[in-house]
């Protein structure tokens, strides 16, 4: 059997199967040629059209079957399967003691989208909820000059994040934190990052085995999504500096968000999800509100 065989065969069986996809694929075709790569050991950038031909002996093509069959099976996330995903081109080890991360911050890190709102004053980098870490790396990657604290309620979420942070000898600019939001995050801080659980009840009662996957307390987010946003946006004035900045991601949940807070006129981030997802505040208008 050659490469190009192999990856129809587990295409067509992922197809099949009714998957739920979105923690770093959005096809059958892309999560195939996630996980046969990765199980043949070559790196996941291999052009697929010019090793077609190439020959997998069959251990290594039972190999790959056997995945496919546990990535139908169980339904977990590929991410899981492989204990590593991708965020930005930088790689982060994962596994269900913490969301597979995905977050759109990352977008707006890599590509300046933040950078008009900091300064040379900007040196205190709270990442809150920080899952497996990975914003709080890619944010001590994007700007050498700050140091950044990574925080989240739950333990085995750090435990997590201290392999990623590690492994990319972070670990003298990186601190991390258990905390119940805000609790243990004094600050001033110039820049807080959050993906925070924003998933509304009903959102959460329909989510496919894939999303179910992962730890309810990084998605759920109470009746309207906003429970933890809430007690975020009440508390974060007095944890920023003067000129300190909110960054904050919601999702598909715009409409409950500007319910639940209409007298906010935040300032809407681009990402390539569009321009309802992230959202970015300033201290001055959060106490104006």
């Amino acid at each position: 059997m050659n490469l190009q065989e192999l990856m129809a065969r587990a295409e067509a069986r992922l197809a099949s199967a009714n998957l739920a996809y979105g923690h770093g694929t959005a096809n059958a075709h892309d999560e195939a040629a996630w996980l046969v790569l990765w199980r043949l050991g070559l790196p996941l950038d291999t052009d697929l059209d010019t090793h077609a031909a190439d020959t997998v002996d069959a251990d290594a093509a039972a190999a790959v079957d056997a995945l496919i069959e546990r990535r139908i099976a169980t339904r977990e996330p590929a991410a899981y399967l492989t204990q590593e995903a991708w965020l930005q081109g930088v790689p982060f080890y994962v596994d269900r003691r913490a969301i597979v991360p995905r977050s759109f911050i990352a977008e707006l890190i890599a590509d300046g989208g933040i950078d008009p709102w900091l300064s040379d004053d900007t040196v205190r980098v709270l990442d809150l909820c920080t899952g497996n870490g990975s914003l709080a790396v890619l944010a001590a990657l994007a700007w050498p000059e700050v140091r950044v604290t990574g925080a989240d309620l739950s333990t085995e979420a750090l435990q997590v994040a201290r392999i990623n942070v590690d492994r990319h000898g972070l670990a003298d600019r990186i601190a991390l934190v258990e905390s119940d939001g805000l609790a243990a995050c004094p600050g001033p801080w110039d820049l807080i990052l959050c993906n925070p659980p924003y998933v509304n009840a009903h959102s959460m009662a329909e989510l496919p085995p894939e999303f179910r996957a992962e730890p309810a307390l990084a998605l759920a987010g109470g009746a309207d999504g906003m429970d933890f946003v809430r007690a975020l946006l009440r508390d974060a004035p007095a944890r920023l500096s003067p000129r300190g900045v909110l960054v904050l991601e919601i999702g598909h949940e715009r409409a409950h968000f500007e319910a639940a807070f209409p007298a906010l006129n935040p300032v809407w981030l681009s990402t390539s999800a569009g321009d309802d997802q992230v959202l970015l505040l300033t201290r001055d208008a959060l106490e104006a509100a």
